[in-house]
């Protein structure tokens, strides 16, 4: 913890925090998994995939180039785990410092900057925050992996130690929305277990939903009435995006010999739900995806790109600022000048964030597909699902991340580092720096459409 804020004393922006932490981290867990120790052939791994690895665990991402059980041995296995939680922890803290920031209108420059003066945090509250933060992470993850090692030894006759080692590794995974799995199916051999799907997602909800959310409803689950913006948004966005997902893929795959076709109903009710919530940025399937309708693959790209709620460990843009959009729209095609929600005006810096956000995630998508389609011979719908796959955060894959270049490879790395800080460090940035001008433009207006 004193590393941590220290490393907080010594910048004064979001986006060099950060930048900073995360890159370290990756740069580390690249050095380790280059290791002879961190392989099963016990010859050092390229630095490409090794680069890529780190990454995909630091950002909770999953995406792979190699089959982690097979190519990676049980130090390497280790060593991605770690990354794992380094990266989620470290997601869900300096989210939540910054969240904290913002929603007390402090300026992290002039809050830094004391703490620095002083060698005092003027905030024992961000301290007892963040433990609280770290107690919580801990502790689901201790449930998740305890539910999983009973089923592992008890239902698949594994052994205890083996079956800790599992449950352990895929509890990190889960939590954290990492997704990755130490089966080369992932779990597509689990699909009517309802013991690990349930489990696993609903440790992928939990960690996705954010800090505030969760830590508000320990408080209040019982009175909604006073439930913050932001915790009424979360679960609404959530709830309606997990029932569209599973009832478009029930109706879309149903019948498919391929995914949901063998199975029945029940089973294909379950399947369809985990896959509902695995974009969310998990990155865990239960079918292959590369056998689904591209009509499923449309649906999964959307729910990748907004991912979870806010100061969580899901990516994308995150589901209020979904929300935030419905509404603004909602109010622009009613006229209102305005943006209610509920009791409550949104503010137009809100509005500014959300719509700056949205926009810029798009143009990152579009750019990078257009680059990997000049480097790929893949076809343009398979090439954008790994892309915004990166971008989410969300690891899932129609098996062309493991079949393009090494530059392409790098290149989704890149994709996946920016896809991870870039929304934080930009939402961070934007709500932190807001200049009020001393004076007032002309208006003049501008035909739109």
């Amino acid at each position: 913890m004193r590393l941590f804020w220290a490393v907080l004393g010594r910048f004064t922006q979001p986006a060099q925090v950060i930048t900073t932490v995360f890159g370290a981290a990756v740069l580390l867990g690249t050095a380790l998994l280059s290791s002879p120790l961190a392989t099963t052939s016990g010859r050092p791994s390229d630095w490409v995939t090794a680069l890529f690895t780190a990454t995909s665990a630091v950002c909770v991402n999953g995406l792979t180039v190699v089959d982690t059980s097979a190519h990676w041995s049980p130090f390497g296995e280790v060593v991605i785990a770690a990354l794992i939680q380094v990266g989620g922890l470290g997601i869900m803290t300096l989210a939540t410092v910054f969240t904290l920031l913002v929603s007390r209108r402090l300026g992290l420059r002039a809050r830094l900057s004391a703490q620095a003066e002083t060698r005092v945090l003027n905030a024992g509250d961000l301290r007892r925050v963040v433990g609280k933060v770290v107690v919580f992470n801990l502790l689901c993850e201790a449930v998740t992996a305890t539910v999983l090692t009973l089923r592992f030894v008890v239902g698949y006759g594994e052994s205890p130690g083996r079956g800790l080692y599992l449950g352990v590794f895929h509890a990190v995974s889960a939590f954290n929305n990492a997704g990755f799995a130490l089966w080369p199916d992932s779990l597509v051999r689990f699909a009517a277990d309802p013991w690990i799907c349930l489990t696993v997602a609903v440790a992928v909800i939990v960690g996705g939903l954010g800090y505030p959310v969760v830590f508000e409803l320990r408080r209040s689950w019982r009175r909604p009435k006073r439930w913050s913006l932001l915790t009424r948004i979360t679960l609404a966005v959530t709830a309606v995006l997990l029932a569209g997902g599973t009832l478009v893929f029930l109706v879309t795959e149903w019948a498919n010999p391929r995914t949901l076709g063998p199975l029945d109903g029940e089973a294909k009710l379950l399947t369809a739900f985990f896959t509902a919530v695995m974009p969310r940025s998990a990155g865990f399937n239960s079918v292959d995806i590369a056998q689904m309708h591209p009509s499923s693959w449309l649906v999964t790209e959307l729910l990748m790109f907004v991912g979870g709620g806010s100061a969580g460990t899901a990516g994308g843009i995150k589901v209020t600022t979904l929300g935030l959009l419905t509404f603004i729209v909602w109010a622009e095609l009613r006229g209102e000048s305005q943006v209610n929600i509920g009791h409550r005006r949104l503010t137009e810096a809100a509005q500014r964030q959300a719509v700056s956000l949205t926009v810029l995630s798009v143009g990152l998508v579009a750019l990078f597909t257009y680059i990997l389609l000049v480097l790929t011979p893949h076809a343009p719908s398979k090439v954008l699902f790994e892309v915004v796959s990166a971008f989410g955060t969300a690891g899932l894959s129609v098996g062309v991340v493991s079949a393009v270049s090494p530059a392409a490879q790098t290149l989704l790395t890149l994709l996946m580092f920016v896809g991870r800080i870039g929304p934080l460090t930009l939402g961070s940035a934007l709500a932190l720096k807001e200049r009020t001008r001393r004076y007032e433009l002309p208006e003049e207006d501008v035909i739109v459409g």
